[in-house]
């Protein structure tokens, strides 16, 4: 490592201990890659309870990052010509089936890539751990109202990557952790990618935490029932997270130097496939795409039940970033660090929203209750000039036994655009909220969290 690079790393280390005090967190893992280089760290303790030092071995959970492994083995097998991306879903699953019919007929393996299916995504539930589960989960999707029409709207949505996991095994006719390991996880050589919590606890691995007053706690339950493989299964080191990205970042090489995906087909997984928030955020296939300063960023976020992870690279700057935290706290710090870095490495300066002075009608029309199906709901009131948002959780992740978390304290929203807001204060302070219309111009959806939350009523 040159130098300068040392002393970055080196003040980036101060920073994160400082951010991990701030926010709580017991335990990160970290490390970049730079024109080719890789530096990590681990910094505090895998578990309050059973305090283990972190290392840049030891083992997270990285949650929805996994999607872009399950959507890396679709393009592996799109190439060898063994799945269309804009086939319908029932051409490889010819039973599947959610509750709306147009849609089941319809609904394409695109539509799941890139978030468009517009049926419920968070469908929590345990189907077991046997090689049936994600069967069983697929049948179980018959259920699943539909939220928006196929194809119009992005909106978060785990059951089409719960899906797209089964569809892997029907193609390869091997259960999906076997085939993603033969399609990806194997062939760019990365060590320690694991499901199974039984392989995981022969090694140093991290658990989750929520901070309750100022203080961490050990997060219960820590594993994923297997039907969740696909969409948010993977536990790995940051170091294994960094080769994933590199190879993302080299157009399909390998560490090897094989190429197992054409450059071209990498490309397009990140290249906009839906708009999301104007021609700032975009969706690519499963990858999010944000321009900054005319530059683009590509990344995956993830978290479980107290751990969060952010996997970010800057293919112009021959950039990456990883980033595992073991609280509900995680969001804060790792939002900025990304900041930092992108400032310190790249030389791109983030800049805060800034509010827009709205109409008191506009703060007053996007008043009421916005549901997410199965999981709890969001209640914004106009008080004292001030937009106040409270979320009540209704269901539990990761399995519909699981308890809903507590309710969040009250936050505070203001308008940076129209009908689009941001959080001033609390836990997810900078989350981007956005009210999406009808075709008669009336606000139906907010969509929070990349996800669309229905407007069920107006509040007083």
């Amino acid at each position: 490592m040159k130098d300068d690079q040392r002393k970055k790393w080196a003040q980036l280390s101060l920073y994160i201990q400082d951010l991990m005090k701030a926010n709580k967190v017991p335990g990160v893992s970290l490390g970049i890659i730079k024109s080719g280089a890789l530096v990590s760290e681990g910094f505090g303790v895998t578990s309050v309870e059973n305090p283990l030092p972190v290392m840049n071995s030891t083992l997270f959970q990285i949650g929805s990052i996994t999607k872009t492994f399950t959507s890396t083995a679709i393009m592996r097998l799109a190439e060898m010509g063994k799945i269309e991306l804009d086939a319908p879903v029932q051409t490889y699953c010819p039973a599947f089936k959610v509750g709306d019919e147009e849609t089941s007929s319809k609904a394409t393996i695109r539509h799941l890539l890139t978030h468009t299916s517009g049926w419920m995504g968070d469908f929590f539930i345990d189907t077991g751990s046997g090689d049936d589960a994600m069967a069983k989960y697929a049948e179980r999707m018959a259920e699943l109202d539909q939220i928006s029409p196929a194809g119009s709207i992005i909106s978060y949505n785990n059951s089409g990557f719960y899906l797209l996991g089964y569809i892997i095994e029907l193609i390869m006719k091997t259960p999906y952790e076997e085939a993603v390991r033969d399609l990806v996880i194997d062939p760019l050589g990365i060590e320690k990618c694991l499901f199974n919590p039984g392989d995981v606890m022969l090694n140093r691995f991290s658990v989750g935490h929520r901070v309750v007053d100022g203080v961490a706690e050990v997060a219960r339950p820590w594993a994923l029932p297997r039907a969740a493989y696909p969409a948010g299964g993977i536990v790995c080191n940051v170091d294994g997270l960094l080769q994933y990205a590199k190879f993302h970042l080299e157009g399909g090489v390998t560490c090897d130097g094989e190429q197992i995906l054409e450059t071209e087909i990498t490309h397009t997984m990140q290249t906009p496939q839906e708009e999301y928030w104007g021609d700032e955020e975009f969706i690519g296939l499963s990858w999010f795409i944000n321009i900054e300063n005319g530059t683009k960023i590509i990344s995956h976020s993830g978290g479980t039940v107290g751990q969060g992870a952010i996997l970010q690279f800057v293919p112009d700057h021959e950039f990456a970033i990883a980033i595992l935290t073991n609280a509900d706290t995680g969001a804060q710090l790792i939002e900025s660090t990304l900041k930092w870095c992108l400032r310190e490495y790249i030389g791109i300066e983030s800049e805060d929203p800034k509010p827009l002075n709205v109409s008191r009608d506009s703060k007053q029309e996007c008043e009421g209750r916005y549901v997410l199906p199965r999981l709890g709901y969001v209640d914004i009131h106009f008080r004292g000039e001030k937009l106040i948002a409270q979320e009540v959780p209704t269901g539990g992740f990761p399995t519909e036994d699981t308890p809903p978390a507590p309710a969040r304290p009250p936050y505070t929203l203001t308008f940076i655009e129209e009908d689009r807001l941001v959080v001033l204060d609390g836990k997810i302070k900078g989350e981007k909220f956005e009210l999406i219309r009808d075709t008669t111009g009336a606000i139906k959806w907010l969509r929070k969290g990349s996800r669309l939350h229905i407007k069920e009523s107006i509040g007083g």
